[in-house]
């Protein structure tokens, strides 16, 4: 009997605290075919998902539309979120009156939000179930730093999460998904899940799932899915910078028809995150201290005696959501006299208008940062030499995703390197630099604007990694963000002292 499918996607990752609104204009958008013949050479959820759905012979995949995050941003506009919400149910009515629809799967990240909507995702499974009815198995995929919302469980047969972070096992991921939603439109299991909240926001090495005590937590989910009754487990961190109602940690266990053993399992798992909570924090050096060991490391560079130093600006990571337009490191280089060679990435379309209207080679005065986080930025003014012009397009180092910064170049000043985009593009690998000319290895410093790479990428060969409490709309200093919807008491924004988890139920 043949099974009809249909796939959709809608992914996004903001930061609240980012003044800049996101646009449509922020998305890769593709439509009917155009998303399978795109996710079969990317290994992301997608693509994870159709080499396990195209290799069931029985299975007649519907493509509907996928909305895919060039970059992170600030909060998705209400217009253009109107947009994309209409276009992904439009899309839904059109698969589901092709024909019978014997499943769904959804791609999502967990962690979007629009200036009226606060739990986006939420909304797309709601109103998806007031089209197709309540019976047909839906399983979505979300980023362990999704917020797992009531309203996602309530109207999803089964939620599959990331295991790992760094994140590496986004195919992995979609396969989990898809094999979790044949089972269950073959009647083999029936899912029934466990929720349980965990009022912590956490940032950290010790989330670092191979070597931190995070790694305990989701080794604890994975024993839970792979033996049955198990079918999902894991755990959401969330993203501390989207600041919404339901913000937080949650555990969460599915299990076949099981629900007992779901809850055990979920409070196992959640007992266990908080006992290491307040180890989930990270030690942030000052830009002053910074400064001093910049200066210290600078002398002994000079006498061949370290290699390059990592200058990691997490608070103004485009993958998180914040702006990058932060110049906050770039004047504490030049205030420090620092003379070593630098690469500094940065977001100013500005810069890169005055230097296409120059053209390479040229020197100009540019004003620098600050163009889409003000009052957080101020602009400065630097005098460079034009070395490189690129239309922003390329492929992901990581898993061969299409990228776009926009209108890029390549601008030096001195021993800094500066690549400069049109807008935010991820940065949680080295292929911004690579696609612009630059070998990060070939730099004294480099400033890395995301809170955590794979060890390869950085941390395998730099000599040092110093981590900067740098002003930016996602500092893992969370304390000073300005949280006003997520719910309280919540660590570390008050302390906790007596933690009693309780747990929720999901049956479809």
């Amino acid at each position: 009997m043949r099974r009809r499918v249909l796939v959709a996607e809608c992914k996004q990752e903001v930061s609240t605290f980012n003044p800049n609104l996101s646009r449509i204009e922020d998305f890769g958008v593709r439509r009917g075919n155009q998303i399978l013949d795109y996710h079969r050479t990317i290994r992301n959820e997608i693509g994870g998902a159709l080499s396990v759905l195209e290799s069931d012979p029985r299975i007649d995949l519907v493509p509907t539309y996928s909305a895919f995050f060039i970059t992170s941003g600030g909060t998705l506009a209400q217009s253009d979120w109107k947009i994309l919400s209409k276009d992904f149910l439009e899309g839904i009515r059109q698969g589901f009156a092709s024909g019978p629809i014997d499943g769904i799967y959804f791609c999502m990240h967990g962690a979007m939000c629009s200036e009226q909507e606060l739990d986006p995702e939420g909304y797309l499974l709601e109103e998806t179930r007031k089209i197709v009815g309540e019976r047909i198995p839906l399983v979505v995929s979300l980023d362990l730093h999704g917020i797992a919302t009531r309203r996602m469980f309530q109207h999803a047969d089964a939620i599959v999460a990331y295991h790992t972070y760094p994140h590496v096992d986004f195919y992995q991921t979609g396969a989990r998904a898809a094999r979790l939603l044949i089972d269950v439109i073959d009647q083999k299991v029936r899912p029934v899940t466990a929720r349980v909240f965990i009022p912590a926001l956490v940032r950290g090495d010790e989330l670092i799932t191979e070597t931190g005590l995070f790694g305990q937590c989701i080794k604890m989910a994975q024993q839970a899915e792979s033996e049955p009754p198990g079918l999902s487990a894991g755990v959401f961190i969330g993203n501390p910078f989207t600041d919404v109602p339901e913000l937080g940690s949650y555990s969460f266990v599915t299990t076949n028809d099981e629900p007992e053993l779901a809850s055990q399992l979920a409070l196992e798992i959640a007992e266990r995150f908080w006992e290491h909570h307040e180890r989930m924090q990270v030690p942030l050096i000052s830009l002053e201290q910074m400064q001093q060991k910049m200066s210290q490391i600078g002398k002994r560079q000079q006498l061949g005696l370290t290699g390059t130093v990592a200058l990691v600006d997490a608070a103004d990571a485009t993958s998180s959501g914040a702006s990058g337009d932060s110049n906050a490191i770039l004047k504490a280089l030049l205030e420090c006299g620092y003379t070593g060679r630098s690469l500094i990435p940065i977001v100013d379309r500005p810069a890169v208008e005055s230097a296409f209207a120059a053209g390479i080679g040229k020197e100009i005065q540019v004003t620098l940062g600050g163009t889409l986080d003000p009052g957080r930025f101020e602009p400065m003014e630097l005098r460079c030499r034009i070395r490189h012009l690129s239309d922003g397009s390329f492929r992901s180092e990581s898993f061969g995703e299409a990228w776009d910064s926009g209108p890029t170049a390549v601008l030096e000043s001195s021993g800094i390197t500066l690549v400069v985009g049109s807008r935010g593009v991820n940065l949680y690998d080295r292929s911004y630099f690579y696609a612009n000319g630059q070998n990060p290895k070939r730099f004294d410093a480099v400033v890395v604007k995301s809170p955590h790479c794979q060890p390869h990428m950085y941390a395998a060969w730099c000599s040092e990694m110093l981590l900067i409490d740098a002003p930016g709309s996602s500092s893992a200093n969370v304390r000073g963000l300005g949280h006003q919807r997520c719910q309280r008491p919540i660590f570390p924004l008050e302390p906790i002292k007596d933690y009693r988890p309780t747990v929720e139920i999901f049956r479809r």
